[in-house]
């Protein structure tokens, strides 16, 4: 068990090894212009600051790209880091050898000893130290345990579901008791359902493996279900780091707004205009009267009249009559959820979503294709971002 901090953590590649990189990646043309260059190649991870707790259970959450993996794997010592300090507990481990850092890494790809049974595959790592027979017996039968995976030690991995291998290999990293974990999207090559089971599974080992704890993702379900505080990421860089629920209800910027969220959040241009001292939005041509905590964040830097991003969730809009609406919209989708209805409609041929409570087959039926909608929508739960800088104008 250890404190895990970064400070100013950098990874750059060269410009060869960063071109041979970004082919891999499919959307590597759309970011190129994100890329942050030096004489020396991009940067792949930048100024990344963050102290983890001990026995704290943090999440690296972004895109494809955004640099959490290569944070990951400097932490485990498969990559050199460029510039910046690394301490594990109280030590510098910037050029420790990745066996000698006590860390346990679980990968995407499971990467069990196919020849080898469960009970062999999970032994490994303390044969190779020379523990005594016993020691290591017991430190896999209770790794089995804790995992519910006893029936399956003397079985081979080919003879095992993705799930049970995921568990196996989640147990060769317990038996070692490191003061770290490191998982890199152990969840990522299983279907919805295993997936949900999965996560649950590590909620529960996280509370019987009381230890440090640093997940990567880019699935943001994930990250608000299992992490005390999540790490978001674009481009190298940091966007906001804080509780699930905080960066939940208070997005940092624009992106961090978008990416948290399912459905994710709304954005529509609106203009934000003063009068008598008192902040308003105009939308669809209507005035709507700013919330008083937002009057006071807007009076106390005596902001001006300015083209904003109305940010709305869609669990956060409301059906309304039209005399009362804020909103106009076009049916386009509705996708019946069970409880509720998800409407995806279009406001002057810009996406809209909004989650509707069901209320029965004739509330469905209004919602076919092409039918107009009218809502509204509750000021103190709406975000207002910068236009030119993303960042959020109420943080």
């Amino acid at each position: 068990m250890a404190r895990v901090t970064l400070k100013a953590v950098q990874k750059i590649y060269p410009l060869e090894e960063g071109r041979k990189a970004r082919k891999t990646d499919p959307a590597s043309s759309e970011r190129e212009k994100s890329f942050q260059y030096t004489d020396k190649g991009f940067i792949a991870v930048h100024d990344f600051n963050l102290d983890i707790e001990d026995k704290e259970f943090v999440v690296l959450v972004g895109p494809s790209g955004c640099g959490k993996s290569t944070t990951l794997r400097m932490i485990a010592g498969l990559e050199e880091i460029t510039a910046g300090e690394l301490y594990i507990g109280d030590k510098l481990v910037n050029e420790m050898a990745a066996k000698d850092r006590d860390i346990a890494m679980v990968f995407q790809s499971y990467a069990l000893y196919p020849h080898m049974t469960v009970y062999d595959n999970m032994a490994f790592a303390l044969k190779l130290r020379r523990l005594p027979k016993d020691e290591i017996d017991q430190a896999v039968r209770e790794a089995a345990e804790i995992l519910d995976i006893t029936e399956y030690l003397r079985r081979k991995p080919k003879a095992l579901s993705g799930g049970q291998r995921q568990r196996v290999a989640i147990g060769r990293a317990i038996v070692r008791r490191p003061q770290v974990f490191l998982m890199d999207e152990p969840l990522s090559n299983l279907d919805a359902k295993l997936r949900n089971q999965m996560r649950a599974e590590i909620i529960k080992l996280r509370q019987k493996v009381d230890t440090t704890f640093i997940y990567v993702t880019h699935d943001q379900v994930e990250a608000m279900t299992l992490g005390d505080r999540i790490v978001i990421m674009k481009d190298g860089l940091i966007q906001q780091v804080g509780t699930p629920q905080d960066v939940f209800d208070h997005p940092a910027n624009q992106f961090v707004a978008g990416f948290i969220g399912s459905p994710q959040m709304n954005f529509f241009e609106v203009s934000l205009d003063a009068r008598d001292d008192r902040y308003f939005i105009t939308i669809d041509g209507k005035e709507i009267t700013l919330c008083d905590d937002m009057q006071q964040v807007f009076q106390a830097s005596g902001e001006k009249r300015k083209e904003v991003i109305l940010g709305i969730r869609p669990e956060h809009i409301s059906l309304a009559n039209e005399s009362e609406a804020h909103m106009r919209a076009v049916v386009d989708v509705s996708e019946m959820m069970g409880s509720s209805i998800h409407l995806h409609a279009n406001r002057d041929k810009k996406p809209l979503v909004a989650i509707i409570p069901d209320q029965g087959w004739s509330h469905r039926s209004s919602f076919n294709f092409g039918t107009s909608v009218f809502f509204t929508f509750d000021t103190e739960v709406i975000h207002l971002f910068d236009k030119d800088t993303g960042a959020s104008l109420l943080s």
